[in-house]
């Protein structure tokens, strides 16, 4: 088979003629060319050199000189044969070519004016290469190109419009040829333009690249095309693209060169159609059609396949291609076409392309070529067709495990090997026909596929070999595909923050875990340690300090050894937009006019709305105020105006990210002087003092004045008598005062705004008041109705209004609670009295109260108020509160005389509310489900404080609830918690801690246990019998100190409790005042003794190994004496806290001592 195909090439020189085939096979093959389908063996060639190895071939020129080469321009095929055929390469054109020369120029210089448009000529030389073009000027620095200036396909340099910064001298053309390794500098260009005599004059867009409204391109499938739009106009055009017959592709489009060129990479059918380019400026817009036109060289929709065959099978070679035209499909056996051959009536060649070779034989193995051809070349496939006899076998090892995850298509193999080709069929213990599904397919190779594999799919698979007892077994397993929960967001961020992009996956455990990988424009991402730009943080991807750079599209793949799942969110840079420019005032009215705007950069982030803002020029400090706001898509607003004010305006964009600067404050516009247009608002009286009438109001904005000298018209008149005429004054702020006018008076008042131009519009009159007085009466019958024993409804007849002398506000209650109804009057007397006070509103004539004590006293009183105060009370009215249920019990006391007994001791409610008649106790035990029965126990004597509960569980504890009682019911409960107290007995152990004179004894006193009283008897051992006894000590005092003990003694003590000896100390402890002397006369002895032997020895000591002879024999004794001075004070000094710790320290003292 080739594996090699030779490969077209141009020849710029001798170097460049090297033509190669590589194929492979069993025998090695043997290769042979043609030229232009005439045999053609470089091996006679003088002027050609062979380079043959197994499996290649080569040839190539030994030529100096380009002409000798153009014999060699044709087009080449390579054929490999042995004895199982010959395989046939694709067909390679070799042709030459001269490298593209400087030539001379000469000097070009072109002038012309500001605003013009103009195209600088480059004209590289002609030549089979495509040339890259740059534009540079002397310095080797290249043009700066923009929508403005940008360069054509054909190299030309294009100018929208000129401006005067164009001008230079050293407009350069430089082309490259990347073939040759070559670049041709072109000669300068000299560019002047001359300043324009009036102002640049605008212009609509006109088409300069291609010329007119419409162009045909011709593409092939597969290649790059470029369509070019280039434009002038001023201001620049802006140019935009869009596909009239469907969506642009993303993926296989783009825009280049400041969107003057949409490129198309590798291009396909479905692009075809039609595109437009449109180029927009201020002055006007212009439109360009392109109709595409592809088509495609021959391509294979299906090849056939290299394959053993048994004799007497029928062969099938399946060769189908593509392209536009259609290509036509032809056959040739080892490289001979079929109608060269002899007819065969066993070949038959079908409509669709395809082969068919029944009853084959051994003859019938060769190398068989499908050959497809339209006008845009030719193709060629080579297969085997080799005619043998094998037994079958099964290649594939049993018992493999698949593993798959859901979704997938699982691929089970089954390879065999064999001619005839083995047959296989597939089954499985879960499904009767595995072919049935339409999810299954087995193909030829006899690999079985199940598509979008289910955890249901999951078992073994058996392959068997038909009329054979060959078989393996495949397992197939199933896991969970991995999804990303939570997917990268689209991100706006602003410059030099941080982005962060999360990405949450759930995986199969069995996969272990993923690897995330973070791709940004589909390039790999690698984490940052230098500027640490990049951060990978779990399933976290930190982005810092986020520029420019960092905008596109991230993509999260969690990548695991079966799948990968991924997806993608967008960084967009974003920022607060740049403030409105160009603002213009325009159609002036009366209030109002209109105000305009440029809109500026929004940064990414659409601007949301604008706020317009003015400040007052009449103003001395600067201070903008905001007028209006409008929706971020439009780009003016008419503007509400106060008369009489000089204005400047600004405009503030805002988007999600803030609000931009404000922008240059506009032009100074001046509204003319008006008459008010309104009055002031709350027009009313305020009259607080007698005879006086105060009318105030609302003072009006400065900027409703309207006109120079503002003020306030006031207009009065009594209501009622006065006649049409009005009493007239003005003022220039409130509040204005009337005096004279008599009491509580009504009067018709109203203001008007003045200012020099004239008078606000007639203002409607309002009623007020002159200043009012106390009221003069009481309210009459007054009544009392009981309703129960802690609510009463009062009534009463209201007072004449001309009694009231100002606004009625209501009336006041007054309810006195005197005593209650069970003391006697003397003892009534001497209890501090209540009073309450209800207000109600001005129109009642009733009031239910509530709130009152039970069976009490009271008194009743009422009172009319205004704003000066309340006239003279009514009569007091007396009665009495039925009786009512009482209030809780003062107190209640817990008392546990035994373990199941419990005393209760209370004292009466504090608030009877009645005649007390007795008591209701309730009580329950305490437990967790809280549904233990409620006891009740009666208690008919209200003079009984205390009672006493028997039989109650000694385990439990219980919650009380006591209640008083009299004839209107039961009162309100007061709750108490509490348990029996368990019989009390002494402490099980006692800690002790000698003093000098003392001993401290301590114990843990039990909770819940009565307290029980013991003694203490003490025995000095140098008295012999004489015993003495502590007072009584109780243990629920938990310490108790033994005082009058003699320093330096020992004693022994006992603990007794009803004649009961419970606690011993045994055999006796020490008092420690005697400590310090002994311990100073065995110091003082033992320093004696050290300093003789030390002077007694000083000279060394032995030097038979037991003492060291460098060490002075006075320091080794004075080491081992202080350690027995460390013994002793350490059994000294502890203290014995029981027969037990008495023991143990009798056994460390032996241990010590044996150690030393």
């Amino acid at each position: 088979m080739i594996t090699t195909q030779p490969e077209s090439v141009t020849v710029f020189s001798v170097e460049d003629l090297v033509m190669s085939c590589e194929a492979s096979g069993s025998p090695p093959p043997i290769f042979r060319w043609t030229k232009d389908g005439e045999e053609f063996d470089p091996g006679t060639d003088p002027e050609l050199k062979v380079a043959e190895n197994a499996g290649s071939f080569a040839f190539y020129t030994l030529s100096n000189t380009m002409d000798t080469l153009k014999q060699y321009q044709g087009k080449y095929v390579c054929y490999a044969s042995n004895e199982l055929g010959t395989a046939v390469s694709n067909e390679a054109t070799l042709s030459t070519d001269v490298p593209p020369t400087q030539q001379k120029e000469k000097k070009v210089s072109v002038k012309s004016e500001a605003g013009s448009s103009i195209v600088l000529k480059c004209n590289p030389p002609q030549s089979s290469m495509e040339p890259i073009i740059h534009w540079m000027d002397w310095k080797l620095h290249h043009i700066k190109l923009s929508k403005r200036v940008v360069v054509g396909k054909d190299g030309n340099l294009y100018f929208a419009y000129l401006t005067t910064e164009d001008s230079r001298n050293d407009y350069t053309c430089n082309v490259q040829y990347l073939a040759t390794r070559t670049i041709l500098a072109k000669e300068p260009i000299t560019l002047t333009v001359a300043p324009s005599n009036s102002l640049l004059r605008n212009k609509r867009p006109q088409m300069m690249r291609p010329t007119g409204s419409h162009s045909v391109y011709h593409a092939l499938r597969g290649q790059t095309m470029e369509l070019e739009c280039i434009v002038q106009g001023h201001p620049t055009p802006d140019v935009t693209w869009l596909r009239k017959d469907g969506e642009l592709s993303e993926s296989r489009t783009s825009k280049e060169m400041f969107d003057r060129r949409l490129h198309f990479t590798n291009i396909s059918e479905s692009d075809a159609g039609e595109y437009q380019c449109s180029a927009n400026n201020s002055q006007g817009k212009l439109t360009h059609i392109y109709t595409v036109i592809v088509e495609a060289a021959p391509y294979w929709t299906k090849e056939p396949v290299s394959q053993l065959y048994a004799p007497g099978e029928t062969v099938r070679l399946d060769c189908q291609a593509d392209g536009i035209p259609t290509p036509t499909i032809s056959w040739t056996i080892n490289g001979i076409p079929l109608s060269a051959t002899d007819k065969d009536s066993r070949r038959t060649l079908t409509s669709g392309g395809s082969l068919i070779l029944n009853d084959v034989s051994f003859g019938d193995t060769a190398i068989y070529q499908c050959q497809a051809s339209n006008k845009h070349g030719t193709i060629i496939t080579n297969t085997n067709v080799y005619v043998i006899e094998l037994p079958p076998q099964i290649l594939s090892e049993d018992r493999n495990i698949y593993t798959f995850t859901e979704g997938q298509k699982a691929s089970l193999e089954c390879e065999t090997f064999g001619s005839p080709k083995p047959k296989v069929t597939w089954e499985s213990g879960s499904t009767s026909s595995l072919l049935a599904d339409p999810r299954v397919n087995l193909l030829t190779n006899g690999i079985l596929e199940i598509h979008n594999v289910t955890r249901e799919d999951e078992g073994y698979y058996t392959c068997s070999v038909q009329n054979t007892n060959l078989s393996v077994i495949a397992e197939l397993e199933v896991l969970n595909r991995t999804v990303i929960l939570s997917p990268p967001q689209a991100l706006k961020v602003q410059p030099g923050n941080t982005a962060i992009f999360s990405c949450v996956a759930q995986v199969d455990p069995k996969l272990g875990s993923p690897l995330i990988q973070w791709r940004k424009n589909n390039q790999k991402l690698f984490e940052s340690h230098s500027d640490e730009k990049y951060t990978f943080e779990g399933p976290d991807l930190i982005i810092t300090n986020v520029g420019p750079d960092d905008e596109g599209v991230y993509i999260c793949q969690v990548i695991t050894k079966l799948d990968m799942a991924e997806a993608s969110g967008t960084l967009t840079l974003c920022d607060r937009p740049d403030p409105p420019t160009l603002l213009q005032i325009t159609d002036p009215k009366s209030h109002a006019v209109t105000l305009s705007w440029t809109p500026g950069d929004d940064h990414n982030s659409p601007v949301l709305e604008y706020v317009v803002e003015f400040e007052d020029q009449g103003l001395k400090d600067e201070h903008w105020e905001e007028l209006k706001k409008v929706r971020g898509s439009e780009q003016h607003a008419s503007l509400p105006l106060w008369p009489y004010m000089s204005y400047r305006f600004r405009v503030i964009a805002i988007n999600e990210v803030g609000r931009s600067d404000p922008s240059k404050p506009s032009e100074i516009y001046n509204t003319p002087a008006e008459a008010p247009d309104n009055n002031p608002e709350d027009v009313r009286s305020e009259s607080t003092n007698q005879n006086t009438l105060v009318v105030t109001w609302q003072e009006m904005d400065q900027r409703n004045f309207n006109g120079p000298n503002f003020r306030y018209m006031v207009l009065w008149r009594r209501a009622v008598g006065s006649g049409p005429y009005w009493h007239v004054n003005s003022t220039a702020a409130p509040p204005f005062v009337v005096n004279d006018v008599g009491n509580f008076s009504a009067f018709e008042i109203k203001v008007q705004a003045v200012n020099d131009i004239g008078e606000g519009p007639e203002p409607d009159p309002v009623i007020g008041y002159s200043g009012e007085d106390v009221p003069l009466d009481a309210p009459m019958n007054v009544g009392v109705v009981l309703i129960n024993s802690t609510t009463i409804k009062a009534s009463w007849a209201p007072v004449e209004k001309a009694k009231v002398r100002g606004h009625l506000l209501g009336y006041k209650i007054y309810l006195t609670r005197t005593g209650s109804r069970g003391h006697h009057r003397g003892l009534r007397a001497k209890e501090s009295e209540e009073t309450k006070v209800v207000e109600t509103g001005p129109n009642e004539e009733r009031r239910v109260i509530s709130d009152l004590r039970p069976y009490s006293h009271y008194n009743l009183a009422m009172t009319v108020f205004n704003s000066k105060g309340e006239g003279p009370a009514s009569e007091t009215l007396e009665f009495k509160t039925h009786e009512g249920v009482p209030g809780p019990p003062t107190s209640l006391m817990l008392d546990s005389p035994s373990e199941t007994e419990m005393t209760l001791h209370w004292t009466p409610p504090g608030q009877p509310n009645g005649v007390l008649i007795g008591y209701l106790l309730q009580y329950q035990r305490i437990v967790e489900s809280d549904d233990s029965p409620m006891q009740v126990e009666t208690i008919d004597d209200p003079t009984v404080g205390h009672l006493t509960l028997r039989s109650l569980d000694r385990h439990s504890h219980y919650r009380f609830y006591l209640r008083g009682r009299t004839t209107a019911g039961d009162g309100e409960p007061i709750m108490r918690e509490g348990a029996t107290t368990l019989d009390g007995a002494p402490p099980a152990f006692v800690n002790l801690s000698a003093g000098e004179n003392a001993v401290n004894l301590s114990w843990v006193a039990k909770k819940r246990h009565r307290n029980v009283r013991f003694q203490i008897y003490y025995l000095n051992k140098k008295d012999g019998r004489n015993w003495k006894q502590s007072e009584k000590v109780n243990s629920s005092q938990s310490f108790y100190q033994l005082q009058g003990l003699t320093p330096g003694s020992q004693y022994l003590l006992r603990f007794t409790y009803n004649n009961f000896t419970f606690f011993e100390v045994q055999p006796s402890f020490a008092t420690q005042g005697w400590f310090i002397g002994v311990v100073s006369a065995i110091v003082l002895l033992l320093l004696i003794l050290l300093i003789l032997c030390f002077i007694k020895r000083s000279k060394g000591g032995k030097t038979n190994g037991i003492l060291n002879p460098t060490v002075p024999t006075g320091v080794l004794l004075l080491n081992k004496y202080i350690k027995y001075i460390y013994i002793f004070f350490f059994l000294t000094k502890s203290n014995i806290h029981s027969s037990s710790s008495y023991a143990e320290c009798q056994t460390k003292r032996s241990s010590l001592t044996s150690n030393y």
